[in-house]
């Protein structure tokens, strides 16, 4: 989009909220960066100059914005819409990959030369993985200056960069500011400590929080996630140990409360509590399309800015499903929670009560199948799944969508509704639908939409975004998914 001048200028006039993420703007006079909303007077035309991203605007010179924050805007829809490699790359950098494995990590994962995929990330995004990290530990490096009262020196570090100068220079040179003077130009006390910190997680108007919440809340798996003092609480595995994730929806934000054992784990942290509420969504243009169906017209506009609950670990996820075939939301969290206490790795939470982090496919694979009280053929499909897992399965981030669905189909006992869940809720597919799940079969003859056949042929309008319009399609039933939780 950054390549359409004028459409660019219009939406940097316009202050257009929902434009924050997809471009970014240089003023030439001044050589800052804006998001398209900053509130200050828009520059004329011809001193305007857009970027695809923060990393690009800063190697060309640019210092971000001390009043819009362009470098904390939601990020672009498109990482999450496409199944691309440059797609598939931002969402692993977002993680962290680059952080923890580097560039040559990044393309093993990806299943690319270095070479490949520098040149591809650089040509639609104006920076390379090293610069888009960059960024990215900038970012983190201001978060972690502004909410807690950590030493310089240790705050360097936990936010990824190898020293001291590096960081102030940095901070310096995409900030202009010191780390010193950004910590003094922060407002009110630091919210976090050593191990807490209190975040902001913006997304794009409208969101409605019913279904998302309420989903989250009403399969949650217990020691694992609850609803607590109204907000969603869960156990994070990440890179460097575990963390503690409470969130809570509030006006244009996700209010975020991480506790980590390590605090190099905020950037894989945020991300992955981003993508479990779809934060990145362009709602408008999901809504305008889906709109267009009159009988889903109804639903939309009772509910404008519906999200799909994800997850933020594919292969807990995965096993989640499969303990779910053929039985209820209850029945599937009493399998799930007996896993957790015999596998799982048990945790303190001060504030909660959460005990343990979900077993890991390593932990699994030493199960005795005889202990699972489920059906004999339900069994051999959780152990090959987690057999496939721990040979390199991969249902992370990073993912290749249409790959993944094949290895999944492969597998015993993963029929279409297993896999479609899984590319739904796990693998961040937009597009994932399930006209087999008995909620869509009810939704169908409740609004006439006819039979599957029928269905599968009325949902080729809804495409790319079928995930979200089977939000909407779920919400005419009445289930507690469907509602948020009561304070």
């Amino acid at each position: 989009m950054h390549e359409d001048f004028e459409q660019c200028v219009r939406a940097v006039q316009a202050k257009d909220a929902r434009f924050d993420g997809w471009f970014y703007t240089a003023v030439l006079t001044t050589k800052i960066y804006c998001r398209p909303s900053c509130p200050v007077v828009p520059p004329k035309p011809k001193n305007m100059s857009f970027y695809p991203s923060a990393a690009a605007a800063q190697q060309a010179g640019f210092r971000a914005c001390k009043r819009c924050r362009p470098d904390a805007s939601p990020g672009s829809p498109l990482w999450n819409e496409r199944a691309d490699l440059v797609a598939r790359a931002m969402r692993l950098i977002a993680d962290g990959v680059v952080d923890t494995e580097g560039v040559s990590g990044l393309a093993d994962r990806l299943g690319y030369s270095v070479r490949q995929v520098q040149r591809q990330v650089f040509a639609e995004l104006g920076a390379g993985p090293l610069a888009l990290a960059r960024a990215q530990r900038a970012q983190t490096a201001r978060t972690l200056i502004e909410t807690t009262t950590l030493p310089m020196t240790e705050l360097a570090l936990a936010a990824g960069f190898g020293s001291i100068r590096t960081f102030n220079d940095t901070v310096r040179e995409v900030f202009a500011l010191s780390p010193t003077e950004l910590r003094q130009r922060a407002k009110g006390k630091p919210s976090g400590t050593a191990g807490a910190i209190v975040l902001r997680l913006p997304y794009r108007k409208p969101l409605c929080p019913d279904n998302l919440f309420g989903h989250l809340v009403a399969t949650g798996v217990p020691g694992v996630e609850e609803w607590r003092d109204g907000a969603y609480r869960r156990t994070l595995r990440l890179p460097h140990g575990h963390g503690v994730v409470a969130l809570r929806p509030e006006d244009g934000h996700i209010a975020c409360r991480l506790t980590l054992t390590d605090l190099r784990d905020l950037p894989a942290a945020t991300s992955r509590c981003r993508r479990l509420l779809d934060l990145d969504a362009d709602p408008v243009a999901v809504d305008d399309q889906l709109g267009t169906d009159p009988l889903l017209a109804p639903l939309v506009a009772a509910a404008p800015g519906r999200r799909v609950p994800r997850t933020v670990d594919g292969a807990e996820f995965a096993v989640r499903a499969v303990l779910g075939q053929q039985v209820s939301t209850a029945a599937a969290r009493t399998h799930a929670a007996r896993l957790v206490v015999a596998h799982g790795e048990p945790i303190e939470d001060p504030e909660g009560g959460l005990t343990h982090l979900f077993p890991s496919a390593e932990a699994l694979a030493s199960l005795d199948p005889e202990t699972l009280a489920m059906p004999r053929s339900r069994r051999r499909t959780l152990l090959a799944l987690v057999s496939a897992l721990t040979g390199g399965l991969d249902l992370g981030a990073g993912s290749d969508w249409a790959g993944t669905r094949a290895e999944l189909t492969a597998l015993p006992g993963f029929g279409p509704w297993t896999v479609e869940s899984i590319a739904m809720r796990a693998l961040g597919d937009p597009d994932a639908f399930l006209p087999t799940d008995l909620g869509i079969k009810y939704a169908a003859e409740t609004l006439g939409l006819g039979g599957q056949a029928a269905v599968v042929a009325r949902s080729a309008a809804w495409r790319p975004w079928r995930a979200y319009a089977t939000q909407h399609l779920w919400a005419t039933g009445d289930h507690a998914i469907n509602r948020m939780p009561a304070a």
